[in-house]
């Protein structure tokens, strides 16, 4: 972890301006900043950044957050990750803490093994172009595929020589601890002595989503059947497979652009595709795609479209991983090259545009692929069609997400016609499905809560609606009070107690429904305990509870501002605040005199500061939530309770409780409905 220290250090250099601009071009509006969102294609610029408040918010996608957060969707780093940028793009040196011994050991092994990738990936570049071995076999090899050298540089290719020890020679002459060495896989141990992995073969970095060397792909060049054609790096504390998809820090951007990931098998379809320009492309490898795949491609966006060869025996090994692509809430497409082909050699044989078009109008759902697959191996064979038939229906279950209904219908309805059964047997078994997932959920969540069963109290009576709004279903009050907190908490009410001790001492915070502005209230209340000095809206916005500082980025976001001319418009008739004639003459004449429209502007009454109107107003409004619950609740008991006595006093509450709620409508010019 990195330690508070460097965090905070961290924190009170950076500039969201200074940093959002790296990415966007920005003009001054107003008290804030305008541009085109970057997460999404927009003509007219509706992303906002506010430097006062450190936030951005687009009010085009309502993508929103802090600079961190910034960093973190646009470069699709982790909080770590985007911490360290920030540190290195600022100079900061970080500090990093540890929970253990164990978790300080595997840190510094997996810093080792950057090191020792990062010396490694140099290594294998300088043998491809600055000797005569690498020049005549790797980048010759190279250019054969028709990679140019900008994309062989791009991607950080490189070559390890034919010598035995070529490579083991130069690190342990740099130092490189040799348990390190073999771990990374760079090195081996055959009877007793150490030799390179890599010999005669061209090597692919693989980068993780900061551009930090995990692990190598090398393939063999000569024609050997006792070797494989690829060796990859072992799994270490880098280089977890199943974690991984080739060619992701490249295409991140690309990818979250296009709002598509391609899926490709192989290294060299991925650098082939790049070069053609069409970077949103990755490779898995081959293998089955696993969840941590799929989650890492969700990371840039919801639409996979998975390219193979028409022949590729990997087709099936890859479908087996796809139902758990559906579950993630991903729309999985496929396209299979013609035989013969695979991306690499397609791409470059009928141009990128072609490549484009064609994968385009040959894209197929998932389901239906798999369908048509598995009906070329059943044969009529009445067992194996009813297991496809279970196995299709589980699959479109699935697809269960409220906008994606038309999809799943569309799926029962075409699957029903291939497989030639009828479609409303297909749609039950579909919903047995469905119900059964449901049914599996419900029993391992609770019982519903208390707020369900009040709720089903308050339309067993006669309320009015907007008394049923005000207790169940209208929380603005609560988040305005929150955002009075935040914006105006750390003030003075007068010179001996805070706003924030004000409202606490006017309000508890147990009567607070919304469970995001209770655990912001907490969390409130505990600073100001502890540590006023802290108390800021922007220690809020980067706290380290990311839910709490989400909601506190949205409760401080506004898509509007008041302009100057606004100002000097509606103030016109108001007249000024009597602050203004209090100063001292000098002053008053500087005030008022040509050329100082905006200073005069802070004296009209329009600009008057009327915080404590705003927070009595939000209390009392609180205030008067409570006491409609009790009335309910009052009425609730007298409903139950017939006997005179105890109806006698539950009425005294009642006519003592409407007594109250009069007296703060009348200060709110609220209208009671009896």
């Amino acid at each position: 972890m990195i330690s508070q220290q460097s965090i905070q250090e961290i924190l009170s250099r950076i500039d969201i301006i200074d940093v959002v601009g790296e990415f966007v071009k920005l003009k001054k509006r107003g008290a804030n900043y305008l541009g085109n969102c970057p997460f999404h294609n927009e003509k007219t610029p509706s992303f906002t950044v506010s430097p006062s408040k450190e936030i951005y918010k687009c009010f085009g996608c309502g993508k929103s957050g802090n600079t961190i957060s910034f960093v973190m969707e646009h470069e699709k780093y982790s909080y770590v990750e985007a911490l360290k940028w920030l540190a290195n793009k600022y100079g900061v040196e970080v500090e990093e803490t540890f929970v253990s011994q164990e978790q300080k050991e595997q840190f510094q092994t997996a810093d080792s093994l950057f090191i020792i990738n990062s010396f490694a990936e140099k290594f294998f570049i300088d043998q491809l172009f600055k000797t005569e071995e690498g020049q005549d076999i790797g980048l010759s090899y190279f250019k054969e595929r028709g990679f140019r050298e900008g994309i062989i540089e791009k991607f950080r290719l490189g070559y390890s020589p034919e010598a035995r020890t070529a490579f083991t020679d130069e690190a342990l002459s740099q130092q490189y601890n040799k348990e390190l060495l073999l771990k990374t896989g760079l090195i081996a141990e055959r009877n007793g002595n150490l030799q390179d992995n890599y010999r005669g073969r061209v090597i692919f970095p693989i980068h993780n989503n900061s551009g930090k060397v995990i692990g190598f792909g090398a393939r063999i060049l000569k024609t050997n059947e006792k070797a494989p054609k690829y060796i990859n790096t072992p799994e270490n504390e880098l280089y977890v497979k199943s974690k991984i998809l080739y060619g992701s820090y490249f295409a991140r951007a690309a990818i979250d652009k296009a709002d598509e990931c391609l899926l490709v098998e192989g290294y060299t379809d991925v650098v082939s595709l790049h070069q053609a320009g069409i970077e949103n492309v990755v490779a898995s490898g081959g293998t089955s795609l696993t969840i941590d795949q799929l989650r890492l491609v969700r990371k840039y966006t919801n639409n996979l479209t998975i390219i193979y060869d028409g022949d590729s025996a990997g087709v099936k090994a890859a479908l087996r991983g796809l139902d758990l692509a559906l579950e993630e809430g991903l729309n999985v497409k496929l396209v299979l090259i013609p035989d013969g082909e695979d991306p690499d050699s397609y791409v470059n044989k009928v141009g990128a545009a072609a490549f484009v078009q064609f994968v385009n109008q040959h894209k197929k759902d998932f389901i239906l692929f798999q369908l048509e697959l598995s009906l070329k191996d059943i044969g009529n064979d009445p067992a194996k069609k009813s297991e496809l038939v279970n196995k299709i229906a589980e699959s479109i279950s699935r697809v269960n997400k409220t906008e994606d209904f038309t999809r799943q219908q569309d799926y029962i309805k075409q699957s029903s016609t291939i497989l030639s059964i009828d479609e409303a047997g297909l749609h039950a078994l579909v919903n047995k499905y469905i119900r059964d997932r449901i049914t599996s959920q419900e029993r391992k969540s609770s019982f519903p809560g208390a707020d369900q069963q009040a709720i089903a109290k308050a339309e067993a009576t006669n309320f009015d609606d907007a008394t049923f709004d005000m207790l169940f279903k209208d929380q603005l009050q609560e988040k305005e009070l929150a955002r009075i907190l935040l914006e105006y908490g750390n003030r003075y009410w007068d010179d001996n107690i805070l706003i924030a001790d004000y409202v606490f001492g006017e309000i508890d915070e147990l009567d607070i429904e919304d469970k995001d502005v209770y655990n912001l209230v907490h969390a409130i209340k505990e600073l100001v305990q502890r540590n006023p000095k802290l108390f800021n809206d922007k220690y809020f916005i980067y706290h380290e509870d990311k839910q709490l500082s989400s909601f506190v980025i949205s409760l401080l976001n506004h898509p509007y501002e008041e302009s100057k001319k606004w100002i000097q418009k509606a103030g016109q008739n108001m007249g000024y605040q009597r602050t203004l004639f209090k100063q001292e003459y000098e002053s008053f004449l500087r005030t008022v005199s040509d050329g100082n429209e905006d200073e005069l502007n802070r004296f009209k009454l329009i600009s008057e500061d009327r915080t404590k109107d705003i927070v009595i107003s939000a209390i009392r409004y609180l205030k008067l939530k409570k006491i409609k619950r009790m009335l309910l609740q009052n009425q609730q008991d007298m409903e139950l309770d017939k006997a005179y006595e105890k109806f006698k006093e539950l009425h005294f509450i009642h006519r003592s409780l409407k007594d109250m709620e009069r007296e703060i409508t009348d200060q709110l010019g609220t209208v009671i409905l009896h």
